[in-house]
């Protein structure tokens, strides 16, 4: 149950469509469930304001599917799988209705969000190479209920590239900064940006980049204020986190 369906069925009791005892009937059947192989959580929305995600990698099509059904049976709307391979979502979806984002290796169940949030979340990568893990971010982000501006490819190589979306930068509120190698490109935006700058390392670059822990140690050593850094390769970390950024008013 998410905070908004709670509101929804505390309004139902004020004007008298539900009765005490079936809301009371509603909140025992609603905290988890057991279901051997995973315990569904149905109170993470009412506590964290978004609901449950569930982490894909490692787990059977048929335990996503499983898990993804029984969110939705419990009033989940939106269900959010990360690390989804397309093998996985050919069987989840004759369980339950999906879209699958081949680039973003995500899977919705249900149905994706309209905006609920007129600000935008901006997403820049530094290469091409770094787009699967912005796209994770950026379909996080919408699910969640945010519009997203996508700079794919603006890296410090060529930073006339990122200076040509100098207006989208410093009005965002909200920024995710993508990238591998040198993981440069979140220095540079936190020099320009005046809102928090989230950092992805990605484990694109050569041998001494060592699968992204370069780009990690340049993004935690940034000398621009205001830039924090998610784990290596975590793209739903980070759309999860602006997300909860762009919600506060």
């Amino acid at each position: 149950m998410e905070q908004k369906e709670l509101r929804r069925l505390l309004t139902q009791i004020a004007d008298g469509e539900m009765s005490v005892d079936d809301a009371v009937l509603k909140f025992k059947e609603e905290p988890f469930e057991d279901l051997g192989f995973a315990k569904t959580d149905y109170h993470r929305g009412i506590r964290q304001g978004a609901a449950e995600v569930i982490y894909g990698a490692g787990k059977t099509p048929q335990q996503i599917g499983a898990i993804a059904k029984k969110l939705m049976e419990s009033g989940q709307q939106t269900v959010i799988i990360t690390r989804m391979n397309r093998e996985a979502a050919s069987v989840v979806e004759k369980e339950v209705q999906l879209t699958y984002y081949e680039t973003a290796h995500i899977g919705i169940a249900g149905k994706m969000p309209d905006p609920d949030i007129e600000t935008s979340i901006v997403i820049a990568t530094g290469g091409t190479s770094d787009i699967p893990i912005a796209e994770e971010a950026a379909v996080t982000a919408e699910a969640l209920g945010n519009k997203v501006t996508r700079l794919y490819d603006v890296g410090v190589a060529g930073i006339h590239r990122l200076l040509a979306y100098s207006h989208e930068i410093m009005t965002a509120k909200v920024i995710i900064a993508v990238a591998g190698m040198e993981g440069a490109l979140a220095s540079v935006i936190g020099g320009m940006a005046d809102c928090p700058v989230i950092a992805v390392p990605t484990s694109v670059g050569y041998g001494a980049s060592f699968n992204g822990l370069s780009a990690l140690l340049s993004m935690l050593n940034s000398c621009a204020s205001g830039v924090s850094v998610v784990n290596i390769d975590n793209g739903f970390g980070a759309g999860y986190l602006a997300s909860m950024i762009n919600h506060i008013t």
